[in-house]
């Protein structure tokens, strides 16, 4: 049987997809044996075995005093703030300051018109004066009007036994005691003159001495060291007095105040450490923990707060730099105790796995150790560990990446953990 072989006629851009798929699968099938060469060739490296060892930092473990602190976000506040106001009504004249700058204590802030109540003590001066000439006048009066009383008393005495005798009328003896009695009347209405003259002296000079202090409330002082915010009421505006808003509000921020609240826990060992001595409080920036002051805790509030069983307290903070500010959140630690003699070593060196917190631990023969500890409280750097590690062990602090339980390393630098 023949059979004739026909060929099955195919375009001319067919041809050429084909042969680059062919050449493409050639190409791929080159890489794959190469690639499978190479990894036959490689030997294999155990995690202890050759190749250079890892560059590592170490640290060796150290004893030291570690304070015990308790943590909290606290917030700054003012240790006075002072709402300046008006204790007059007037126009606002000038302004001494700038907003937000520092002022002193009696520091000129504000001038009130002066000119209404210049003219108000200028009045209550007069009406002293005129007071005063008053009194003199029924002073003078009432002296008169008793020596004519008393003559005539005397007269009187005189007469009264004329006239059980005969010798002196009846009509004139009754004459003569009409005279005195008026006379004494007139003395007694001018002592009662006379003392309603030195009232009104009295009213006088109280009335000079409100005007004298109304015109010193038009300059309005700081009553504190601070610093000032917004200016409320600008130049030309009236005010009232005590009138709503303030002029200005200032703060003071040296001292300055940190509130913070800690679990009602702790309250026995902060009263047992009150009693032997300030607490020691420092704030620290909330995400860098770089510290920005350190200062003493000055008030524990007197009740826990039922609804998150928390308490109040307070630390006061010397602010002469101004790092602190008001309304500012920091994070505060408080010193409560101090562990003597404690084991530490640095945060760098803690890692954490599956397991919990480890450390690698280099050996004299320069191969790291996989140690799993225990750590307890922790500052600058440091953490207290207990469980683990020892005085004198060198720990890695840099290079922990590159290590496996048996590597090799190689020391870049070391240190001693009391020096972090």
């Amino acid at each position: 049987m023949n059979f004739a072989l026909t060929s099955i006629p195919t375009s001319r851009p067919l041809r050429a997809q084909l042969l680059c798929f062919c050449w493409s699968a050639l190409l791929a099938m080159a890489l794959w044996v190469s690639g499978c060469n190479r990894n036959s060739d490689a030997k294999p490296q155990s995690a202890a075995g050759g190749g250079e060892p890892a560059p590592v930092r170490v640290t060796e473990v150290t004893q030291r005093d570690m304070p015990l602190e308790l943590a909290a976000i606290g917030a700054v506040e003012s240790y006075s703030t002072i709402q300046v106001r008006a204790r007059v009504s007037g126009e606002i004249t000038k302004v001494w300051f700038q907003e937000g700058e520092e002022v002193r204590k009696d520091q000129i802030l504000f001038t009130i018109d002066p000119r209404p109540y210049e003219v108000a003590l200028q009045q209550a001066r007069a009406d002293l004066e005129k007071s005063r000439a008053m009194w003199e006048v029924a002073k003078a009066v009432l002296a008169k009007n008793r020596i004519q009383a008393e003559n005539a008393l005397s007269e009187m005495n005189r007469n009264s036994r004329l006239v059980d005798q005969g010798v002196v009328p009846v009509d004139e003896y009754e004459r003569i005691v009409t005279n005195y009695r008026s006379l004494e009347a007139a003395a007694r209405a001018e002592a009662a003159a006379a003392e309603s003259a030195s009232a009104s002296i009295q009213v006088a000079s109280a009335a000079i001495e409100r005007a004298r202090i109304e015109l010193e409330y038009c300059t309005i002082r700081s009553p504190i060291d601070g610093r000032t915010g917004s200016l409320l009421v600008h130049r030309g505006n009236l005010v009232k007095e005590n009138d709503t808003p303030a002029l200005v509000v200032i703060h003071q921020i040296d001292p300055v105040f940190v509130r913070f609240t800690l679990p009602e826990r702790h309250i026995p060992e902060i009263k047992e450490t009150m009693r032997a001595g300030p607490l020691v409080v420092r704030a620290l920036a909330p995400e860098t923990n770089i510290a920005l002051a350190t200062g003493t805790l000055t008030f524990l509030d007197n009740t826990v707060n039922q609804k998150t069983g928390t308490i109040r307290l307070k630390g006061t903070f010397e602010n002469r730099n101004r790092v602190l500010w008001p309304g500012q959140f920091v994070t505060v630690r408080v010193v409560v105790s101090v562990e003597r003699g404690a084991t530490v070593a640095p945060l760098a060196a803690i890692q954490t796995g599956q397991m919990g917190s480890y450390a690698y631990v280099l050996r004299p023969d320069s191969t790291v150790e996989l140690r799993q500890v225990v750590t307890g409280n922790a500052r600058d750097g440091l953490t207290i560990i207990r469980e683990g590690l020892s005085r004198g062990e060198r720990v890695v602090t840099d290079g922990h990446i590159r290590l496996a339980p048996g590597s090799r390393a190689r020391v870049l630098e070391e240190k001693a953990a009391d020096k972090g």
